[in-house]
């Protein structure tokens, strides 16, 4: 457990009984009947927590008196110490949602939280990889023969990372395998990963969550489930079909074992890999090849771009990224300028 989560329990345990039954109650809630990720729930429980140690602090003995000055004093307070535009809208879409549900349960006389105004966010948008340097990307894997680890610590759970051993950084020139030997096992499951996240565009969670019997061979796509517990199918190419090949056939079972339970991408233990791995194996391979720095959401952003480059239909483009609105794919329409000037040119009488 990090120290801020101890910090957290701590806190939460320091409250008075009904604001931590209140509590618990709502990351019930988020989880069972919102269907919201383990990851969403720590962080609003996080914020929630901090919010009513704060309400305390200002006298307030008892939820009911949980008010916007409170909320609006909170917030004002995050941003002393520094807290990101990007963490105070999240704390304080969190402040509204538990504003909401304590009221519907008779909690509050009132949703106080309801005109509590957020700064808008600041979206950093991630790299974005040329075409050019994708391809490098995904070929990294090939000129690879020995990873090398990256984190000789204790693994996490699901974190198969080994000393001296696989989920690693590649380090010296494959070249030609020697004939009839084996391939690295690790190195085709790092091929598979890199080409699900470029050729797909799939969240890192969503491609670590994959089972083998979400992939659909025949009609080459991949059953997703995504936030909110929202499902929807995404197609792959042909790359990615020969490293799925390859990995199924002579990766996968070569690292299975009694854990592996239907996982599709595994760690070098047999466990499912750890998204914290795969960022590691992302990051890694884009330094061997010599690229800027790569995160799997940056391999996400660069997919959804270069098909809008290649005309693909923005509703298209949302459909398959699993946004739930169309306002977050249209950060992606910021590199498609000269697309659309070369549109304008070509078609606009005055251009």
């Amino acid at each position: 457990m990090t120290d801020r989560r101890r910090g957290t329990r701590a806190v939460h345990e320091a409250l008075p009984a009904p604001m931590r039954e209140a509590v618990d109650d709502f990351a019930d809630h988020l989880a069972r009947v919102r269907n919201r990720s383990a990851h969403t729930v720590r962080a609003y429980v996080t914020d929630l927590v901090s919010l009513l140690d704060h309400a305390v602090r200002m006298g307030c003995t008892d939820l009911s008196e949980l008010d916007l000055t409170v909320l609006r004093s909170w917030l004002a307070k995050q941003r002393t110490v520094g807290a990101a535009r990007t963490s105070l809208a999240r704390r304080a879409a969190a402040a509204r949602t538990f504003s909401a549900w304590a009221h519907r349960a008779g909690l509050l006389a009132g949703d106080v939280a309801a005109p509590l105004a957020s700064p808008r966010a600041h979206r950093e948008l991630p790299t974005v990889l040329r075409a050019d340097q994708a391809a490098a990307l995904m070929d990294a894997p090939d000129r690879s023969r020995t990873p090398a680890p990256t984190d000789a610590g204790r693994p996490r759970d699901g974190d198969d990372t080994r000393p001296g051993k696989g989920d690693a950084t590649p380090t010296r020139d494959r070249g030609d395998a020697p004939p009839g030997s084996e391939p690295d096992p690790v190195l085709l499951r790092d091929r598979l990963l890199l080409e699900l996240l470029y050729g797909t565009g799939v969240r890192i969670s969503e491609a670590c969550g994959l089972d083998v019997t979400d992939v659909d061979q025949g009609r080459r796509v991949v059953r997703v489930l995504g936030k909110g517990g929202r499902e929807r199918a995404v197609p792959y190419g042909v790359p990615a079909q020969r490293a799925l090949d390859a990995w199924l056939t002579q990766g996968r079972p070569a690292l299975a074992a009694p854990r592996s339970d239907r996982a599709l991408l595994l760690g070098a233990r047999g466990g499912r890999l750890n998204p914290t791995t795969a960022r590691r194996i992302v990051a890694g391979y884009a330094e061997a090849a010599g690229l800027p720095r790569v995160t799997p959401h940056g391999l996400r952003h660069s997919a959804a771009t270069h098909l809008l480059e290649g005309g693909a239909d923005l509703r298209a483009v949302q459909e398959l990224l699993g946004h739930s609105s169309l306002a977050s794919t249209q950060i992606y329409t910021h590199v498609s300028v000269e697309r659309l000037r070369a549109a304008y040119r070509q078609a606009h009488p005055r251009a």
